[in-house]
Parts: structure tokens; sequence; C-alpha cells
């Protein structure tokens, strides 16, 4: 929607992992080096972790898009919410193979013979589990097993494990010695830091097209990095938030106080919102606080009340918009020539 009033030619803050929009900040740079380490032995298991929306996921997409001219089989293991069984018919059906209706040892004599297949064939296998803080310790005792199909003392299958921050504390316990004896290197993805929030904002923007409009004042990019902790995905959500105000208000140029707006939107819109720019939403003031003596379930009501007031305010310049972009195409449609006719 705002996309054509900025006229971009593409959404720049999508939430779907994009590798045309890959940023290489220090920290995501590093990652990708111990990746790239990683595919160069050819072996072992590689850890990335990182905070929810870090960008892990990304880096997958970003390494899957430099892997199309190598001889690698890359498959990607997203669902780990599942049994020690489940886990391993999983990674059968990622790399394409049958695992419906057939036994436990079934499964894995496919998965060895694909695998030597794919040695024979001059390619490696590897391996990705995103989300790998899910596994159960039966699910990873599984992973680790493949690893000991071998061929000439070389594993045929390489893994890497991509997980949230508390997959370290999981790696740390007693049952993951063997798991750890083959992890070859490891690494914690961090936010970015304010210049590089400033510098992934405008890359996005850049990937898309924008010539500097709108624009945005050095005080916006330091409140939406407070808000957003430097955590990328929260820093689109943002930005696509604060893009459809800008539409809305006809904005070209977003400073502090248009920034501190939309912070107050979301405020009034989730309550309480868990993140590092908590601090920023709580003094912006609350509806509670204009309302001394009422209950608290009078004062519920009353916030509730605020808000969809607030999201309807948000909503009918929306509706009003595109009423009149449809108005507008069916006009100039009418005043089109008709055809000739016979």
């Amino acid at each position: 929607m705002y996309e054509t009033y900025y006229h971009l030619n593409a959404k720049p803050f999508q939430l779907s992992p994009d590798p045309r929009f890959f940023f290489g900040s220090k920290g995501h740079k590093r990652a990708m080096a111990y990746l790239d380490y990683g595919l160069s032995l050819g072996e072992g298991f590689i850890v990335i972790t990182g905070e929810v929306g870090a960008g892990k996921t990304t880096l997958v997409r970003n390494l899957f898009k430099q892997l199309e001219s190598e001889n690698i089989v890359a498959a990607q293991l997203v669902s780990t919410q599942l049994d020690a069984d489940d886990t391993l018919r999983s990674v059968a059906a990622s790399f394409g193979l049958e695992h419906e209706g057939i036994s436990k040892s079934a499964v894995l004599k496919n998965l060895e013979n694909f695998l030597h297949a794919a040695t024979s064939q001059g390619k490696r296998a590897l391996l990705v589990v995103d989300e790998a803080q899910n596994l159960s310790p039966r699910a990873v005792e599984e992973l680790r097993m493949l690893s000991n199909f071998q061929n000439n003392d070389r594993s045929l299958i390489q893994s890497f494990l991509l997980g949230q921050p508390e997959f370290r504390n999981i790696l740390q316990s007693a049952d993951m010695q063997q798991l750890r004896q083959r992890v070859i290197a490891s690494y914690h993805l961090g936010p970015l830091d304010a210049l590089e929030t400033r510098a992934y904002i405008e890359h996005r923007l850049r990937t898309v097209g924008w010539k500097g409009v709108p624009s945005f004042s050095d005080d916006a990019f330091e409140n939406i990095y407070q808000f957003t902790g430097g955590i990328p995905r929260r820093v689109n959500t943002f930005c696509d938030r604060l893009m459809l105000y800008g539409f809305l208000e006809e904005k070209t140029a977003f400073d502090g106080a248009a920034v501190k707006e939309v912070v107050d939107d979301l405020r009034h819109e989730v309550a309480h919102q868990d993140t590092p720019g908590g601090a920023v939403l709580r003094n912006s003031g609350t509806t509670a606080a204009s309302g001394a003596g009422l209950s608290e379930e009078a004062l519920q009501l009353a916030s509730r009340v605020e808000q969809i007031e607030r999201s309807l305010n948000r909503m009918l310049p929306i509706v009003r918009k595109i009423l009149f972009m449809v108005s507008d195409k069916q006009a100039a449609a009418d005043t089109v020539e008709p055809d000739n006719k016979p």
C-alpha cells in the first residue's frame, strides 16, 4: 500500500526471510564466516544461536543461495517439536526420501543409501535444523547418530543447528557430551548496535529503490533503535508500521516525534510489550494514570475502548484511501474510448 506512495518497487520490511535483504552486520558476517568454515570442513556440527528475530533463518536462506552453484545437497528441518522417531522421518522427508508407513530401520537404510549415492556423485549432504531448542534429548541423539554414517572415515552428512539462546544451555547438559565433542564451531548472534540499526533500515529501503523519501532524522533512528533493541525482526515490524503511518498522514519525513507517536499507538494496541523498548512505551503515559479511583475492571474496559477507538481512527483513513483509489481507477476506465464495434 505505502510502496506506491513512496515510489518503492517492493515492500522493504517484510517479515518473511529473503536473501535479497541480507545485511552484513558485524555479527552476521561473523556467523556467515562460521558457516562457511564449517562447509569447508564438510563434517561435524555448527551451532548458531540468537534471540527470536535476530536473523538466523535469513542466514540460512543466504547460505542456500550461495550453495546453488556448489555440489551440496541441502535440506532444512523447521518443525522441531517432534519426538525422536518423527524427527528422523522429517529428516528423510527433507531430502525427499520415502518415510511414511515403513519401519525406523527402513528409514535409516533409505537415508544411508541416499548419502552414499550423493557421495558417489561427488556431492555432500547438509542438514540445517532450525529452532533446535525445541528438540528433545532423544531427537538430538538421533541427529548425532546420523553422523555415524561414514565413507572412508569421513562423515556422509553435516549438520547446522540453529536455535534460541536456551539451546546453548541445553548443549551444556550432561547428556549432550557426545554431541559437544562433534561441534566444530559455535557462535551467538547478538542484536544490531545503533549504527548498524540505521544502516540496516537504509539497506532494506535501498534494496527496493528508495531515493531518500521518506527521510529519517537522527533522533528518529535513535528512537527506533531504543524501541526495537536492534533485533532485525522487531525493526522490520516497527518500520513497516511507521511507513504505513507516514502513508496515512502523507508524511515524507520522519522525526523523533513521528516515531514516538507510532510507539504510543503500539502501546495502546499491545499492553506491556516485553521488548528492550518497553521503557519507552511505559513512559508514554497510560489510560490508568488518568483514571484514579476507578476499579481495575473499569480501567481495563476504558483502556480497551480507547484502544478500539484509536484502531478505528487509524483504519478509517486506510478505507478512505482505498475507496478513492478504486473510484479514480473506475473514473479513468470510464473515460477510455470504447472499441469500435460493428
